[in-house]
């Protein structure tokens, strides 16, 4: 015999009758499964699709917040505007000048308080506190003050400066606004007018 292949029956030899093999007896829940097989696997399916898009959303990364506002005195200015500080004529102790209060970005800017450190001044503004003020529309502000008593303002004011509360949506702050050399002279000069009798 020669060459490759199956081996093959010979002559007068056959193949023997090989009785089928014993059929499974399978139970009651088998069966329901062989019944039901394909519904059951698409469930499976669609339960492991849901537990990964559960895990793929639960584990997602989350966005950046954005960023918070600036805080009201990083962005807001006040400029004195008036050359000199005019007597209003609402009395011999009073006087009024304007400044500007401008804002470079953000949120709107509330200006709840203006005030300064003499005990022997009071302070109104026109508007009223509290006003606000948003980013790109600069407001003229009018402050007037007013001595109560000569004897607590100083005859030769250094270095003024205005206190403004400010508020906005990240925070309230107390800023101290200092006006410059002009303001100084002016206000020192108004006040040697008010109180002319009391500084002799």
């Amino acid at each position: 015999m020669s060459g490759v292949g199956p081996v093959e029956p010979g002559e007068g030899t056959h193949d023997r009758d090989v009785p089928a093999a014993p059929r499974l007896r399978l139970g009651p829940a088998v069966r329901h499964f062989e019944r039901h097989r394909r519904a059951a696997l698409g469930a499976l399916l669609t339960s492991a699709v849901l537990a990964g898009s559960g895990y793929l959303y639960v584990t997602r990364p989350r966005p950046e917040p954005p960023p918070a506002p600036p805080y009201p005195s990083q962005v807001t200015t006040i400029a004195y505007l008036n050359p000199q500080a005019t007597g209003d004529g609402s009395g011999p102790r009073s006087f009024s000048f304007d400044v500007e209060v401008s804002m470079e970005s953000g949120p709107p800017v509330t200006v709840t308080r203006i005030s300064q450190p003499y005990a022997g001044l009071s302070v109104t503004s026109s508007p009223r506190t509290p006003f606000r003020t948003k980013a790109g529309s600069p407001r003229k502000i009018t402050i007037t003050m007013e001595v109560a008593e000569c004897g607590k303002v100083p005859r030769n004011a250094g270095l003024p400066f205005l206190d403004v509360t400010l508020r906005n949506t990240r925070a309230i702050q107390a800023h101290s606004f200092i006006l410059g050399p002009q303001y100084a002279q002016d206000l020192s000069r108004a006040l040697q007018v008010a109180c002319s009798n009391d500084f002799r």
